[in-house]
């Protein structure tokens, strides 16, 4: 599937934003660590099916409380690991939010988020990305290479 010695963002992405079956996500893992120089792992797999399963945007303890679940000894610095090394591979995305914990994103592809200000809750907001945004030049020589938009708000819970 990767022949080029990376793996392919777009790629990645249309795998990661369909439904794959434990056996697909794990093949397409352990492609792309080896297209990294990396070894596919049993708590990496886990860590990344877990991503794949969730429309949440999770902190690493989030991962971590999920994954322990199926891995009993799993440890907090290899879900940290693994949760970058995910990233390194372009199977993951990690969103910094100032002072706010880290979370993680499998969608790798651009797209927008909401997040609430008040309990911090990303989600990823359905529908297409208008096409103005890829052409959107800022100025001085900067080459676009990808976007993240957020939308901010507070959520439905949040909000009554």
């Amino acid at each position: 599937m990767f022949t080029s010695g990376h793996t392919s963002p777009n790629l990645i992405a249309m795998f990661a934003t369909a439904r794959m079956r434990p056996d697909q996500a794990d093949a397409l893992l352990r492609e792309a660590l080896e297209a990294n120089g990396q070894r596919f792992t049993d708590q990496r797999a886990a860590v990344y099916r877990f991503l794949l399963g969730t429309t949440e945007h999770p902190t690493a303890d989030e991962v971590f409380t999920a994954v322990r679940a199926d891995i009993a000894d799993i440890s907090l610095a290899t879900v940290y690991k693994a949760l970058e090394t995910l990233v390194s591979c372009n199977l993951a995305v990690k969103l910094s939010y100032g002072d706010d914990s880290a979370r993680y994103d499998a969608r790798t592809d651009d797209h927008y988020h909401s997040r609430c200000v008040h309990c911090g809750q990303v989600r990823d907001v359905p529908g297409e990305v208008p096409a103005v945004l890829p052409q959107l030049h800022v100025g001085d020589g900067f080459r676009v290479q990808g976007y993240r938009v957020e939308v901010i708000g507070l959520c439905p819970a949040c909000a009554d």
